[in-house]
């Protein structure tokens, strides 16, 4: 754990203590429908935005300036790619280990916070990553997939790693990787060496902690080879059920793996077996354990300009009065979880009974940005993007978009993967879409847009549906259906399905 940061001493009096059995099936009760873990969803260093709507961040950079580094950046990503893709897995963590045992164990250079789950593992990393910068930590982040370009995986202080360094990295830790293929069975995969290299940065940098997001299950997760301080589990779905499992208590056995030794255990709400799944691990290791709900939790949100305004209860006492600029109550009920692991990483509610001091968290959420959710890109008409892309975080999306926005008539335009539950996305949206455009991304896993099309048809109905099997067709398409209200009348667009058609819309939209 780190030191101890500044406490407000007016904090309210400590609350009497709740009954942790008697109140078990009031925590984990209601299953929480939320958004996607998501990635960095920024492509292009220029794009339309709303009116006050802020500058572009810095979340995702262009392609180097400089042609020679340029050139070596593309060499490198052509030697990964030569690599199994992140969809083909060896449920192991062998291959990963024995990197981090030639390199030195480079992740046990610094503590770290381990975020798994299904739905709002991205928001939350990048919300522990603001709180903790705010309090002077130095932060690494690594998170998945990328968009543009594959150096936005690993951020120092919030900050994806320049070209010249992921270079530079991806050089150090060659030999080492080609020494670790030579003696196993199948040579290390892209998200591994990816892994390995983040854990390098930031021992190099060095950081004072690592905000590290599993990118499948935990268990046999390459990032498992750390031992997080703190374990946050975020609501458990059904996603990725061929190789998780086919129900949430399923998954969560694999998810349960990055629960460690003595670890700090904060647990969003989940479904009923997939928490005593969890609370069972913790257990068995001797972890603690806050729960949403009971420990710590959402008290009030309303919607606000630009965002919203919410009380927090922490594991120290209430946060009243902090702003958060995302919309949607599961961003809330994110932030609650992220301010749950960072009091928890400073050993509140264990070492001290304070809250942390409010004026420093207010300023951290207050900076928080999660692109590419219920983001605006362009009016007139209003055009959102949001990459939902399982049944829970569609449905997430809608009530979000039905309580921000007073659309007198919404066009989706959906592009899906083919292994994603399409028609449980398709049926969380069709309350709200007047009509839907059906297209495709030019991703490999990307679902055909006749098949697509086809689904649709049978939950929209023919006249609702339209098919523009290029994304650029479909998303003029959808404005010009958008339009055919006026230009007063409200009508606005949702690009939504897949991360990767997030991605290449917002790229469309931002060169205008």
């Amino acid at each position: 754990m780190s030191d101890l940061p500044p406490h407000d001493s007016s904090e309210p009096d400590e609350p009497e203590p709740r009954d942790p059995l008697g109140l078990f099936d009031e925590i984990v009760a209601a299953e929480t429908d939320r958004d996607p873990d998501l990635a960095v969803i920024e492509a292009g260093s220029r794009t339309l935005r709303t009116q006050g709507g802020g500058a572009p961040t810095a979340d995702v950079p262009a392609r180097p300036a400089d042609p020679e580094v340029d050139k070596a950046l593309r060499e490198v990503e052509a030697e990964l790619a030569t690599r199994w893709g992140e969809t083909k897995l060896e449920p192991s963590v062998a291959r990963i280990a024995a990197l981090m045992d030639v390199l030195g164990e480079p992740q046990r250079a610094y503590p770290s916070i381990h975020i798994t789950g299904t739905n709002g593992k991205t928001s939350t990393a990048r919300m522990i990553e603001a709180l903790l910068g705010a309090f002077d930590l130095r932060t690494g982040r690594y998170t998945s997939p990328h968009v543009q370009s594959v150096t936005e995986r690993i951020s120092l202080d919030g900050t994806p790693i320049s070209a010249e360094r992921f270079i530079e990295t991806y050089e150090d830790i060659k030999p080492y990787v080609e020494m670790v293929d030579s003696q196993q069975e199948y040579r290390l995969s892209f998200f591994e060496v990816l892994t390995g290299m983040a854990y390098a940065a930031f021992a190099d940098a060095p950081v004072d902690v690592a905000v590290v997001e599993v990118g499948m299950g935990g268990s046999w997760d390459a990032t498992n080879v750390i031992d997080g301080d703190v374990a946050v589990v975020t609501p458990i779905d059904l996603d990725h059920t061929d190789r998780l499992g086919g129900t949430p208590g399923e998954i969560a056995v694999e998810k349960a793996g990055i629960v460690k030794q003595g670890a700090t255990v904060i647990l969003a709400q989940q479904p009923v077996d997939a928490a005593q799944v969890l609370l069972k691990k913790a257990v068995e290791v001797d972890a603690t354990v806050a729960r949403e709900g009971l420990e710590f939790g959402v008290v009030a949100r309303q919607v606000a300009v630009g965002g919203q305004l919410v009380t927090l209860r922490g594991l120290g006492g209430e946060y009243e009065d902090v702003f958060l600029p995302l919309h949607g109550a599961y961003q809330a009920h994110n932030a609650a979880v992220a301010l749950a692991a960072v009091e928890a990483f400073f050993g509140v509610g264990a070492a001290r009974a304070e809250r942390l001091d409010i004026d420093t968290v207010r300023k951290a959420f207050a900076s928080v940005s999660s692109p590419g959710r219920l983001e605006i890109v362009r009016r007139s008409p209003t055009v959102v993007l949001d990459a939902a892309h399982n049944p829970a975080g569609a449905r997430a999306t809608a009530e979000a978009v039905s309580e921000v926005f007073d659309f007198s008539r919404l066009i989706g335009v959906v592009g899906a993967s083919g292994d994603k539950n399409v028609r449980g996305l398709l049926e969380a949206f069709e309350p709200i879409f007047a009509e839907v455009v059906v297209t495709q991304n030019s991703s490999h896993r990307a679902m055909d847009a006749d098949e697509l099309a086809g689904i649709a048809v049978e939950i929209f109905g023919d006249e609702r549906v339209q098919v523009e099997p290029r994304l650029d067709d479909a998303l003029e398409a959808a404005i010009t259906l958008a339009e055919e209200e006026g230009e007063y009348a409200g009508g606005g667009v949702l690009v939504t399905g897949s991360v990767i058609t997030v991605g290449e819309a917002r790229l469309l939209l931002g060169r205008g």
